[in-house]
């Protein structure tokens, strides 16, 4: 079986998720390619790179101009398609489209006429709306009838106008014209979304993102020497960017309130952002060396996630899998990862209660077994195994109605 997979990174991000699938592919005798178009990607991995940085650049400020985003990159788009029907894959696995890289008219086009069986796996909520990525934050449900007078037009993907009326009706036409599609949501949470949207006809089943505990894992360190915090309680936060909605501010607030025995750790601020934090929290960049993280996570006391818009939460499971008690805000999908052996689901931006709880996690300590027993729930290759699974059930069930198709 070949599986070919199309993502907006490489390594980073869902890009991870996109190797890890290759890698539980390879070691169960099937073929993969990953093709991408930003970041780079792992040696041995077999791949294809859609357009150029250039073309990146030109698709971003198109965008920004016009608000269509997924409507640009034609070139990149024939070029990959192409490549496409070089490999000639028996499924086609969609992750994130939206990162100005790909033009989904194109790319959908070809899909309704090469019949081939598609998998899309949703990350996040751009599928189904005119505009934005996520809506919960601003309680819109616009997109459950037809988007128009975008409320987040400057929000990734940011424009300076407003399309969202016309891009809501040619995504529904485009992703609602596949016949042989199955959609993958990445929690509870966004599959029950993804049922009151135009995707609702497809089969839509969860599979959560998974993490290789063999990495993730408690693991000795110097962070704290290195950070000169010996003698103080981390209170760690871990985001690929600290949007507004990441809760950066919450995060500040909180640094109003805790006592001098703890220290509050932001991963991934960019510089900006770092020259405006107070004194007793310390950033860090985003790394993309995992074994950095993993020593971050391990030296934790407590793993906050102040986000309010999740549909997964893939930080806090990392930071459970090396034996961290994590609190986790009452919305979207954070509160499935939690369970009452592994930490606190608490009122969204209830910061007085964020540290009430952080203060009980010292005075009754969690069983760091426990909590990494739950965090196994999402060992990758149990999670990926998932997708080889509906990988065969749909290339039989193709092969079948083949087979029916010529013996009329």
């Amino acid at each position: 079986m070949k599986v070919l997979q199309i993502n907006i990174f490489g390594n980073l991000s869902t890009g991870r998720i996109a190797v890890d699938l290759y890698n539980v592919l390879k070691e169960n005798g099937h073929d993969g390619l990953v093709a991408y178009a930003r970041n780079t990607i792992s040696n041995g991995v077999p791949h294809y790179v859609i357009g150029s940085m250039k073309n990146v650049y030109i698709d971003a400020l198109f965008t920004r101009i016009t608000d269509r985003a997924g409507f640009f990159s034609t070139s990149a788009t024939v070029k990959l398609i192409e490549k496409i029907k070089q490999y000639d894959p028996d499924v086609i696995h969609l992750h994130n489209l939206h990162g100005y890289y790909i033009n989904v008219e194109v790319l959908f086009d070809y899909l309704k006429k090469c019949g081939k069986p598609v998998v899309w796996t949703l990350h996040d909520c751009w599928a189904f709306t005119g505009h934005c990525c996520h809506f919960s934050a601003i309680k819109c449900d616009k997109w459950k009838t037809g988007c128009y007078k975008c409320p987040q037009k400057h929000s990734y993907p940011a424009s300076y106008v407003d399309h969202s009326k016309n891009n809501y009706l040619k995504k529904k036409e485009l992703f609602t014209s596949i016949e042989n599609m199955h959609i993958v949501t990445v929690s509870k949470w966004l599959e029950e979304v993804t049922k009151q949207s135009y995707l609702k006809s497809y089969p839509i089943e969860t599979i959560y993102n998974g993490i290789d505990t063999s990495v993730f894992k408690p693991t000795k360190s110097d962070v704290k020497k290195r950070l000169n915090i010996e003698n103080r309680k981390i209170i760690l936060g871990v985001a690929s960017t600290w949007s507004p909605n990441k809760g950066l501010r919450d995060f500040i607030k909180l640094s109003k309130m805790i006592t001098e025995d703890y220290i509050i750790v932001l991963v991934g601020v960019n510089r900006k952002q770092i020259k405006t934090l107070p004194n007793n929290i310390i950033g860090l960049s985003r790394t993309n060396n995992v074994n950095e993280l993993v020593e971050l996570y391990s030296a934790a006391d407590v793993f906050f996630n102040a986000s309010i818009e999740e549909t997964f939460g893939l930080p806090t499971v990392e930071a459970m899998a090396c034996g961290v008690p994590a609190i986790v805000y009452d919305c979207t999908a954070l509160p499935e990862v939690i369970s009452a052996e592994s930490g606190k689901i608490v009122e969204a931006n209830n910061v007085e209660l964020v540290w009430k709880e952080i203060k009980n996690i010292f005075k009754n300590p969690y069983n760091s077994e426990q909590i990494i027993k739950n965090a196994k729930h999402y060992e990758k290759n149990d999670q990926y195994k998932k997708y080889l699974l509906l990988y065969e059930k749909i290339v039989d069930k193709e092969k079948r109605e083949k087979l029916a198709r010529k013996g009329k």
